[in-house]
């Protein structure tokens, strides 16, 4: 068992939930802390520190990370989510010894292969050949155990006819392909891995992806490090999702995914500075605001997959616009119109049936989200005599917005409400 122990951390924090597995233990982080020191002002000449040669830089400390506890068990496949900059990496490295922790314990029982970048340790210098039995012998085999896996490395990254070729001379794609196979025919209990399901072709990625999914039901221990949530609900027993350095979730994959996506999308919508999303100067009617809102009211950048869309834009008249009708439109990111909405105000010919100048109206629309994940873009135009020929406002970028989630479908919207198979009984003889 490896056992490393630092400091332990003077402030309290609970202990991580028990996995739903019954095998043992064989990574335990408790109350685990990391700090930088980050400088506060670079010192580029040599002029200046001849002057200050005593000076002592200023710096501000950068938590990465704050109290993180949690256990992995044997043969689990866990995940461990997050933003850029919350302290994946930084993990990452404590427990393959890089960095030290400032303060908390790590106990791990195994013999752990780090691959926190693919391709770190290959010598562009060397061939193929000869990097693939270093990096074997690096990481504990003797050299004929290395020479002996030597062919599996090359049938599984497709190179073998470019075993003698130096790696300077190696594409990136096949450099990554060598790097992953060289990865996957380590011996170690435990594979610590940071970001490497987005290498090589198609057809190469998904044969990263069988090997995933056998070491998800091998005895092996994988610590995985990804931002593609399809991943971590495919492959993932557990997951963990981290932010500024805590524990924000941890359990079932499919829940942390889904903190994961509206951690990165439920944030306040940007605004101007006076808060309008103006039209067209020239337009009868321009735009005084536009948002999109949750089921409950409170306004949202984005929305997740299947939650109803509240579109609200309030337009205002510059001048008289009788007969005026309201329209809004919802194109994906590729320019393509997927749905709308229209309404007019009140009956034509009443006196309601009007927009003065200086009044406001209130466009709402309450829509299904039948949406596939992407990025959308919300339009609006305003006709005047009901009449679209006769346009007064039309402005095609008012507001836009992400519909996330993990369920991929084959096409811009789900129009399913069921779906089955069931064997035709054959009628007898």
């Amino acid at each position: 068992m490896r056992v490393e122990d630092v400091a332990v951390a003077t402030a309290a924090h609970p202990e991580a939930a028990e996995p739903p597995l019954d095998a043992p233990t064989v990574i335990e982080v408790r109350d685990l802390v990391k700090r930088f020191e980050i400088p506060t002002h670079r010192v580029d000449s040599i002029k200046e520190r001849a002057m200050h040669p005593f000076a002592r830089p200023e710096t501000r400390s950068l938590i990465a990370l704050d109290g993180v506890s949690f256990d992995v068990k044997r043969g689990e496949f866990f995940g461990i989510v997050g933003r850029n900059g919350t302290g994946k990496s930084t993990l990452l490295k404590i427990l393959a010894s890089i960095y030290r922790a400032d303060s908390g314990r790590i106990r791990m029982a195994g013999r752990l292969a780090p691959f926190i970048e693919l391709g770190v340790g290959f010598n562009n210098e060397l061939t193929a050949r000869e990097n693939v039995v270093l990096n074997g012998v690096m990481t504990g085999l003797r050299r004929d155990e290395a020479e002996a896996r030597l062919d599996a490395v090359l049938e599984f990254a497709e190179l073998e006819e470019f075993v003698d070729l130096k790696l300077k001379n190696y594409s990136s794609g096949m450099l990554v392909r060598l790097a992953f196979s060289v990865m996957i025919q380590s011996d170690a209990e435990i594979l610590v891995i940071d970001e490497v399901l987005a290498v090589g072709d198609a057809a190469f990625q998904q044969k990263c992806k069988d090997v995933f999914v056998e070491m998800r039901d091998s005895e092996r221990t994988v610590v995985l490090v990804t931002h593609d949530m399809t991943a971590v609900e495919q492959f993932c027993q557990r997951a963990m999702l981290l932010d500024h350095g805590r524990i924000e979730a941890l359990g079932e994959p499919d829940e942390v995914a889904r903190r994961y996506l509206r951690l990165n999308f439920e944030r306040p919508p940007a605004a101007s500075e006076d808060g309008a999303a103006e039209g067209p100067a020239t337009a009868d009617v321009r735009v005084v605001d536009a948002w999109l809102a949750k089921p409950g009211g409170e306004r949202t950048a984005n929305v997740e997959q299947g939650d109803r869309i509240e579109i609200h834009a309030v337009l205002e008249a510059r001048r008289d616009v009788p007969g005026p009708s309201f329209g809004v439109t919802i194109a994906n990111a590729d320019g393509v119109e997927v749905t709308g909405f229209g309404a007019i105000v009140g009956l034509a010919g009443r006196p309601e049936d009007h927009f003065g100048a200086g009044e406001q109206m209130h466009v709402t629309g309450v829509l299904d989200n039948r949406l596939a994940p992407g990025r959308y873009v919300v339009g609006c135009w305003v006709h005047r005599d009901h009449t679209y020929a006769d346009l007064v406002l039309h402005v095609a970028h008012m507001l836009d917005f992400v519909v996330y989630g993990t369920h991929h479908m084959g096409g811009v919207v789900s129009l399913v409400e069921e779906a089955s198979v069931v064997k035709v009984e054959q009628p007898g003889p």
